[in-house]
């Protein structure tokens, strides 16, 4: 069937609630992303960490996806032919073996708990188990989903489909920039600017670092093209060290001028903190943090953001609340069993 075709069709849902007007049909293209950027914007405003969307960062999320064809695995909602949500779904494996089958979706806060988003799941995992169908798994498999403290609909949602929270995440704040500490770098390594011939070796040594954390999925080519052309992609706010000719860890930060504009708020966000093994348990990430935030504070921003997982292994919580990170929210990170 041609992707012409397959974008005219309806899509019946049979767990579909009786609303007047209400739709269901496939992605169409690039014709949507504004639409979907305004609903997960308009569906995350009560929660002030989560990301604001413009459509160049859904275009750029659908020109890079991996183990997705948005034409069958998107969903999107209508009502009377206006755009109030959609479902996307896909899938990975971890480094532990664990094939993941994962949905994600939005939907506007005046079609929530309506029962839309619960004939939208049931759908998804519809789809995903025609998916999983084809794969020659051994290990386990589970479809996974995740909710913040924020959506307590979603995750009652989850919880009354059967989904359990398996892992937490805190998003923290920093609600100041006014006393930030001066940390020296460990012995023998500098800070260096990030130069376009040196992307590759950061993308890797970023991915060492991160190989042994819970849930890690190895990145794939196409991951590392929609790294380079995220909307907010900037690495003069970075904070490389080198030791001689070798990455030893990072903090990595941005700036989202779309999040300034849609909520008047400076926040400068700590989208990534990694170290390699070798160069553990010196004080780099403290030091490396403490610049990341001076950093922002030169950029205009009156305060940071991050999100942790409450159980890392390299005690990252421990160094976020001793530079004066609180936590301010709770997402949980939901798995069922596939089979």
């Amino acid at each position: 069937m041609s992707i012409n075709n397959l974008t005219s069709e309806l899509v019946h849902l049979p767990d579909a609630p009786a609303i007047p007007g209400l739709t269901f049909r496939p992605f169409r293209g690039e014709s949507d992303y504004p639409a979907m950027a305004a609903i997960f914007n308009d569906s995350q405003a009560a929660d002030p960490f989560e990301e604001v969307f413009t459509p160049e960062h859904i275009a750029n999320q659908y020109t890079h996806l991996v183990n997705c064809d948005p034409y069958r695995d998107v969903l999107c909602a209508e009502v009377n032919g206006e755009l109030v949500g959609y479902k996307q779904v896909f899938w990975r494996v971890d480094s532990e073996g664990n094939w993941l089958y994962r949905h994600v979706g939005y939907l506007l806060p005046q079609w929530q708990r309506r029962g839309i988003g619960r004939a939208m799941l049931r759908h998804s995992e519809r789809r995903l188990r025609e998916i999983a169908a084809g794969h020659q798994a051994t290990s386990p498999r589970f479809f996974h989903s995740q909710a913040a403290d924020t959506q307590p609909g979603a995750e009652a949602l989850l919880r009354s489909e059967g989904y359990t929270p398996v892992r937490y995440k805190y998003a923290m704040v920093q609600e100041t920039l006014d006393e930030i500490p001066d940390l020296p770098l460990p012995e023998g390594l500098d800070v260096r600017p990030a130069q376009p011939e040196h992307y590759r070796a950061i993308w890797g040594a970023m991915l060492e670092a991160f190989c042994d954390h819970w849930g890690y999925v190895p990145p794939t080519d196409e991951d590392y093209a929609g790294w380079l052309t995220e909307p907010e992609f900037d690495p003069s706010l970075w904070r490389v060290a080198w030791d001689g000719d070798q990455v030893a860890g990072a903090v990595m930060g941005l700036i989202s001028e779309a999040e300034i504009a849609a909520r008047n708020l400076k926040r400068g966000w700590v989208d990534d903190v990694w170290v390699r093994r070798p160069w553990r348990k010196r004080g780099l990430a403290h030091a490396l943090l403490a610049q990341s935030l001076q950093l922002f504070k030169e950029r205009g921003m009156t305060q940071a953001g991050l999100e942790v997982d409450t159980e890392n292994s390299t005690g990252a919580l421990r160094v976020y609340e001793s530079v004066g990170f609180r936590a301010a929210r709770r997402a949980s990170i939901y798995r069922k069993p596939l089979d």
